[in-house]
């Protein structure tokens, strides 16, 4: 597990009913669907205070509320970091590897827990850390 310092990040949003497990999927289906294209996109998972949102960055001249979505700044900082490959074949392993971290680091309640999906082959997961 590494540490990592990101910025922060402007992203578009949809809530996720039902938090990761039951919602994620559909959140991010749906957030897919307002773009034409998805090449370019960086999409986050976003878990803080039991909600979980399905984020993409958002791109210049981008307009949220033409799009329909909500708009949020995921906060910069340290975190610890974990690389899941292949993970659409391991996404059982993202609740326990983000567990292995809040049992290894002291965690920053103020900021989300991190999923970014940098491909289809690879996840990073980022946990705030003080």
């Amino acid at each position: 597990m590494n540490e990592t310092i990101i910025g922060d990040i402007k992203v578009m949003c949809i809530k996720a009913l039902g938090g990761p497990k039951e919602g994620a999927a559909q959140a991010f289906n749906e957030i897919e669907s307002r773009f034409s294209s998805l090449k370019g996109r960086k999409f986050y998972g976003v878990l803080h205070n039991g909600e979980y949102r399905a984020c993409t960055a958002i791109i210049e001249g981008e307009n949220p509320e033409v799009l329909g979505l909500e708009t949020m700044v995921i906060p910069g900082g340290k975190y610890a970091r974990i690389k899941i490959e292949d993970w659409e074949q391991h996404t059982d392993l993202i609740g326990s590897s983000f567990e292995k971290m809040a049992g290894e680091k002291e965690a920053d309640p103020t900021r989300p827990r991190i999923e970014f999906y940098r491909s289809q082959k690879e996840l990073i997961l980022l946990f705030p850390i003080k």
